[in-house]
């Protein structure tokens, strides 16, 4: 992925990026079953695909292995090309286990009661406005009126509460321009095609030093606490209990910390609805949530 990133950093086109994911989508899809546990029954694992299916299946399918042997459990990633697939399935109880953002947490809460196992708490996750590194743009007030790039309406961090608090608190009118991933959102920003760009801290700190360097956050929202991994309640308690104690594991061995950075999960502490997540449910963005397809 770091030679991907690096050749499509300024002036490689974003079709050619595209074309590269669209390609080894489906090797990401059917590469995905980790050894062990039982194949018959599998777990399922789905991602929010923040990045690119290539990248999350690099991310994530090393730890869905390791917790496969961890838990004697069969856990099978499920890698998604877009938001719009990944909530219809969500909302519908389909994955089992589920590494979702704050804000889906919520309405997946909602829709079939999921119930959040771990989340990270090395950082709290941040929604970020970056531009050029050379942009004229000093203050939010000069992206007045301009074109903004954003992953999908439903990105919670960098889309759903930015846009919301854009409009609403700051007051500023601009013409959003959903591009799919954060990866694309910093590649738009780059190449000129949007005035700025929504993203988190965690992904373009992930981004290659290339990337980081063309780009300068003007706006950042407040932080919340990061993406949970939950699960079904149809999942069992004791399965439940065994992945949440397999991550809580993995987080104390310094053996396993590359894995668990990999998918922001450095320190991995057990997650709690009321205590983290049910304060977004006060933030009113349900206006902002498209149910469209992105």
């Amino acid at each position: 992925m770091e030679q991907e990133d690096k050749a499509v950093s300024v002036k490689a086109p974003l079709r050619a990026f595209r074309l590269v994911s669209a390609g080894l989508f489906l090797f990401a899809c059917l590469g995905s079953s980790p050894a062990g546990g039982e194949e018959a029954d599998p777990y399922t694992l789905a991602v929010v695909p923040r990045v690119t299916p290539i990248a999350v299946h690099r991310d994530w399918a090393p730890l869905a292995e390791r917790l496969s042997r961890e838990t004697r459990l069969s856990i099978r990633l499920k890698v998604y090309r877009s938001y719009a697939q990944f909530e219809e399935d969500l909302l519908k109880g389909v994955p089992d286990l589920v590494f979702m953002s704050p804000y889906h947490a919520v309405r997946a809460r909602r829709a079939q009661g999921y119930i959040p196992l771990v989340r990270d708490s090395a950082k709290l996750l941040t929604g970020i406005l970056v531009v050029r590194r050379e942009s004229p743009v000093r203050t939010i007030r000069d992206l007045d009126g301009g074109e903004m790039a954003f992953p999908s309406p439903n990105a919670f961090g960098a889309s759903l509460y930015m846009r919301a608090l854009l409009t609403e608190k700051e007051k500023i009118r601009f013409t959003p321009r959903y591009v799919g991933t954060h990866t694309n959102v910093y590649r738009h920003v780059i190449l000129g095609k949007a005035k700025a760009g929504g993203g988190v801290m965690g992904t373009l700190g992930k981004e290659t030093p290339e990337v980081r360097n063309q780009l300068r956050i003007v706006y950042e929202t407040p932080s919340v606490p990061p993406h949970p991994l939950c699960a079904h309640p149809r999942v069992p308690k004791e399965v439940r209990q065994s992945v949440t104690e397999a991550l809580l594991r993995l987080g104390a061995d310094e053996a396993a910390q590359g894995l668990l950075n990999a998918v922001s999960l450095s320190r991995p502490v057990p997650a709690d609805y009321a205590r983290d997540y049910q304060r977004l449910e006060q933030l009113n963005l349900e206006k902002y949530v498209s149910h469209g397809a992105f």
